[in-house]
């Protein structure tokens, strides 16, 4: 998928017989899956998102043109993206988009660089950062929260971290 494309969902399968999904949602405002709609699916095709209701933590949708639970299978696991200019810009202090922080530098504590972030992963339990550090050893993820990252710099490019095992 295009760099410049941002998942925000992804649909899982189909529900009941007139062509609903459960969708999992990547982030906390679920009306962003709507709101930006139509979105394109890693199919190819652009994709007309109805929300219904929540379902755990999955999300009940229709999809314009989607009536059957047989059109509705064809679309399992496919993934529901935007380019991440049409994104809102975010008003809260302090919070970022995950594709924000790909690329920043990563500082110790002392302001000297030790890596760089490679992905953003959350696996259910919280954000993570995967740090690549300069060395060239392998990449190890840092919870993201205050603890382990008291300050990003999304100006400045930055993010400090303090390494797990420093704690």
């Amino acid at each position: 998928m295009n760099e410049n494309r941002i998942v925000l969902a992804k649909i899982i399968e189909p529900h009941g017989i007139k062509g609903l999904v459960k969708i999992l949602p990547f982030g906390d405002d679920i009306s962003l899956i709507e709101s930006l709609s139509p979105m394109h699916g890693s199919n190819g095709q652009q994709i007309s998102i109805i929300l219904k209701n929540p379902i755990g933590r999955f999300m009940l949708a229709a999809i314009k043109g989607v009536n059957t639970r047989e059109d509705a299978d064809k679309l399992k696991g496919v993934e529901l993206a935007i380019n991440a200019a049409s994104l809102p810009a975010i008003e809260e202090p302090d919070t970022f988009y995950p594709h924000q922080l790909v690329g920043l530098k990563a500082l110790n504590e002392a302001g000297e660089e030790i890596g760089r972030v490679l992905g953003v992963p959350d696996y259910g339990a919280g954000g993570l950062l995967e740090i690549q550090p300069l060395d060239a050893s392998p990449a190890y993820l840092v919870p993201f929260s205050n603890d382990f990252v008291p300050t990003v710099d999304i100006a400045a490019g930055t993010v400090t971290i303090i390494p797990p095992e420093m704690i």
